[in-house]
């Protein structure tokens, strides 16, 4: 009888074994773990604070305010969530927002200085040049990644202050004043009370979500971060698959630029400083795997209205924002003790009870 040849079984063997990692990355996105959690935290915090205070959670203007917060805050949060699909992280983000932000402003009120009319007409180009200048910042993190083999962390801590320098030298320092009133409408408008910028936050998710569940480019990007080695192995290009992910991570932050000048008509170098870490934390509590591989658009956007809904609690209760970064700890690690502990629970031995007949012959 012919032998199988030993590099055919190690080949079989590694076959298998990809096999066996898609089936675990298939199993983990229709149980959407992350997502269910945070539905359950989304409905107790909601229940809490309109329990506490009434009249002023449940006010129309208070859930207003809730829904036009956090998109931009929600689009950065899964720009990061992609970032950290692939076993990385995007620091840069919010620098490429603001860059994004203070180039629409700058650009609008160049030409409305001289021609108002046709600065308000330029208003999608200037949006489309927004966008393009996050593509950029995300091409050149890609560039640092996936090409020159940076360290996520260290390439994008490095892109981060090379755009905040870029927009300070830019501003000088200073606080831009001026945007396209139709940004400002939309900004301002509401689709059967829904606020348009929440829908805008909604249809995106949608988007992304489907791209990383349901395209060969999603799939790939969670194989890579899962399982560096058996993707290369397998046939993915590493190279390519890390940089469509922090080109689109960039686009989307050129998005939420367009978003931050769509609810506030002005633009700094030092907007948001507070959401580079705001977004990890919205990341990881909606289920991303910080090492990579798994991740849920919808447990993203329910972890950040969970923590906008704590947010405007704790404002409706008069606790201070200091009070309120506690409480983002407070439930990051509470989630991660409680994932930790599901977690050894799953990889717990069971014990095979012995059949004493088995024993017997």
């Amino acid at each position: 009888m012919n032998k199988r040849p030993s590099s055919t079984n190690a080949f079989v063997r590694f076959n298998d074994a990809v096999g066996d990692q898609w089936s675990q990355i298939s199993d983990r996105l229709l149980v959407s773990r992350g997502a269910s959690r945070m539905l359950i935290l989304v409905i107790l915090s909601f229940a809490f604070f309109a329990a506490l205070n009434p009249s002023v959670f449940l006010s129309p203007l208070n859930l207003q305010n809730i829904a036009v917060a956090s998109p931009e805050v929600g689009v950065i949060a899964i720009a990061m969530m992609l970032a950290m699909l692939t076993g990385g992280i995007d620091l840069s983000l919010v620098a490429i927002a603001n860059l994004s932000a203070i180039t629409i402003s700058t650009l609008y009120s160049a030409v409305a200085a001289g021609n108002p009319a046709a600065a308000e007409q330029l208003t999608p180009v200037l949006v489309l040049i927004g966008l393009v200048v996050g593509l950029l910042g995300g091409l050149f993190n890609g560039f640092l990644v996936s090409r020159v083999g940076i360290t996520p962390i260290l390439a994008t801590l490095g892109t981060m202050q090379i755009y905040n320098g870029i927009a300070v030298a830019w501003t000088g320092g200073s606080t831009l004043y001026g945007s396209p009133e139709v940004l400002t409408a939309i900004g301002h408008a509401t689709v059967a009370g829904v606020p348009m910028l929440f829908i805008i936050f909604l249809l995106t998710a949608g988007v992304i979500g489907v791209v990383v569940s349901r395209t060969p480019l999603g799939l790939r990007i969670q194989f890579q971060g899962a399982n560096p080695v058996a993707a290369r192995y397998s046939g993915i290009n590493s190279r390519r698959v890390l940089m469509s992910t922090h080109v689109v991570a960039g686009l989307l932050g050129g998005l939420a630029g367009v978003l931050f000048i769509a609810r506030n008509p002005t633009a700094s170098a030092d907007y948001g400083a507070s959401y580079v870490l705001l977004v990890i934390v919205i990341a990881v509590l909606g289920g991303t795997n910080p090492a990579g591989g798994f991740g849920t658009v919808a447990g993203v956007v329910l972890a950040t209205l969970t923590l906008q809904i704590v947010s405007s609690g704790f404002t409706a209760v008069r606790l201070s924002a200091y009070e309120y970064a506690m409480a983002q700890g407070v439930i990051l690690i509470l989630v991660m003790v409680a994932d930790q502990v599901t977690w050894r629970r799953r990889r717990r031995p069971q014990t095979t009870p012995v059949d004493p007949v088995a024993v017997g012959t």
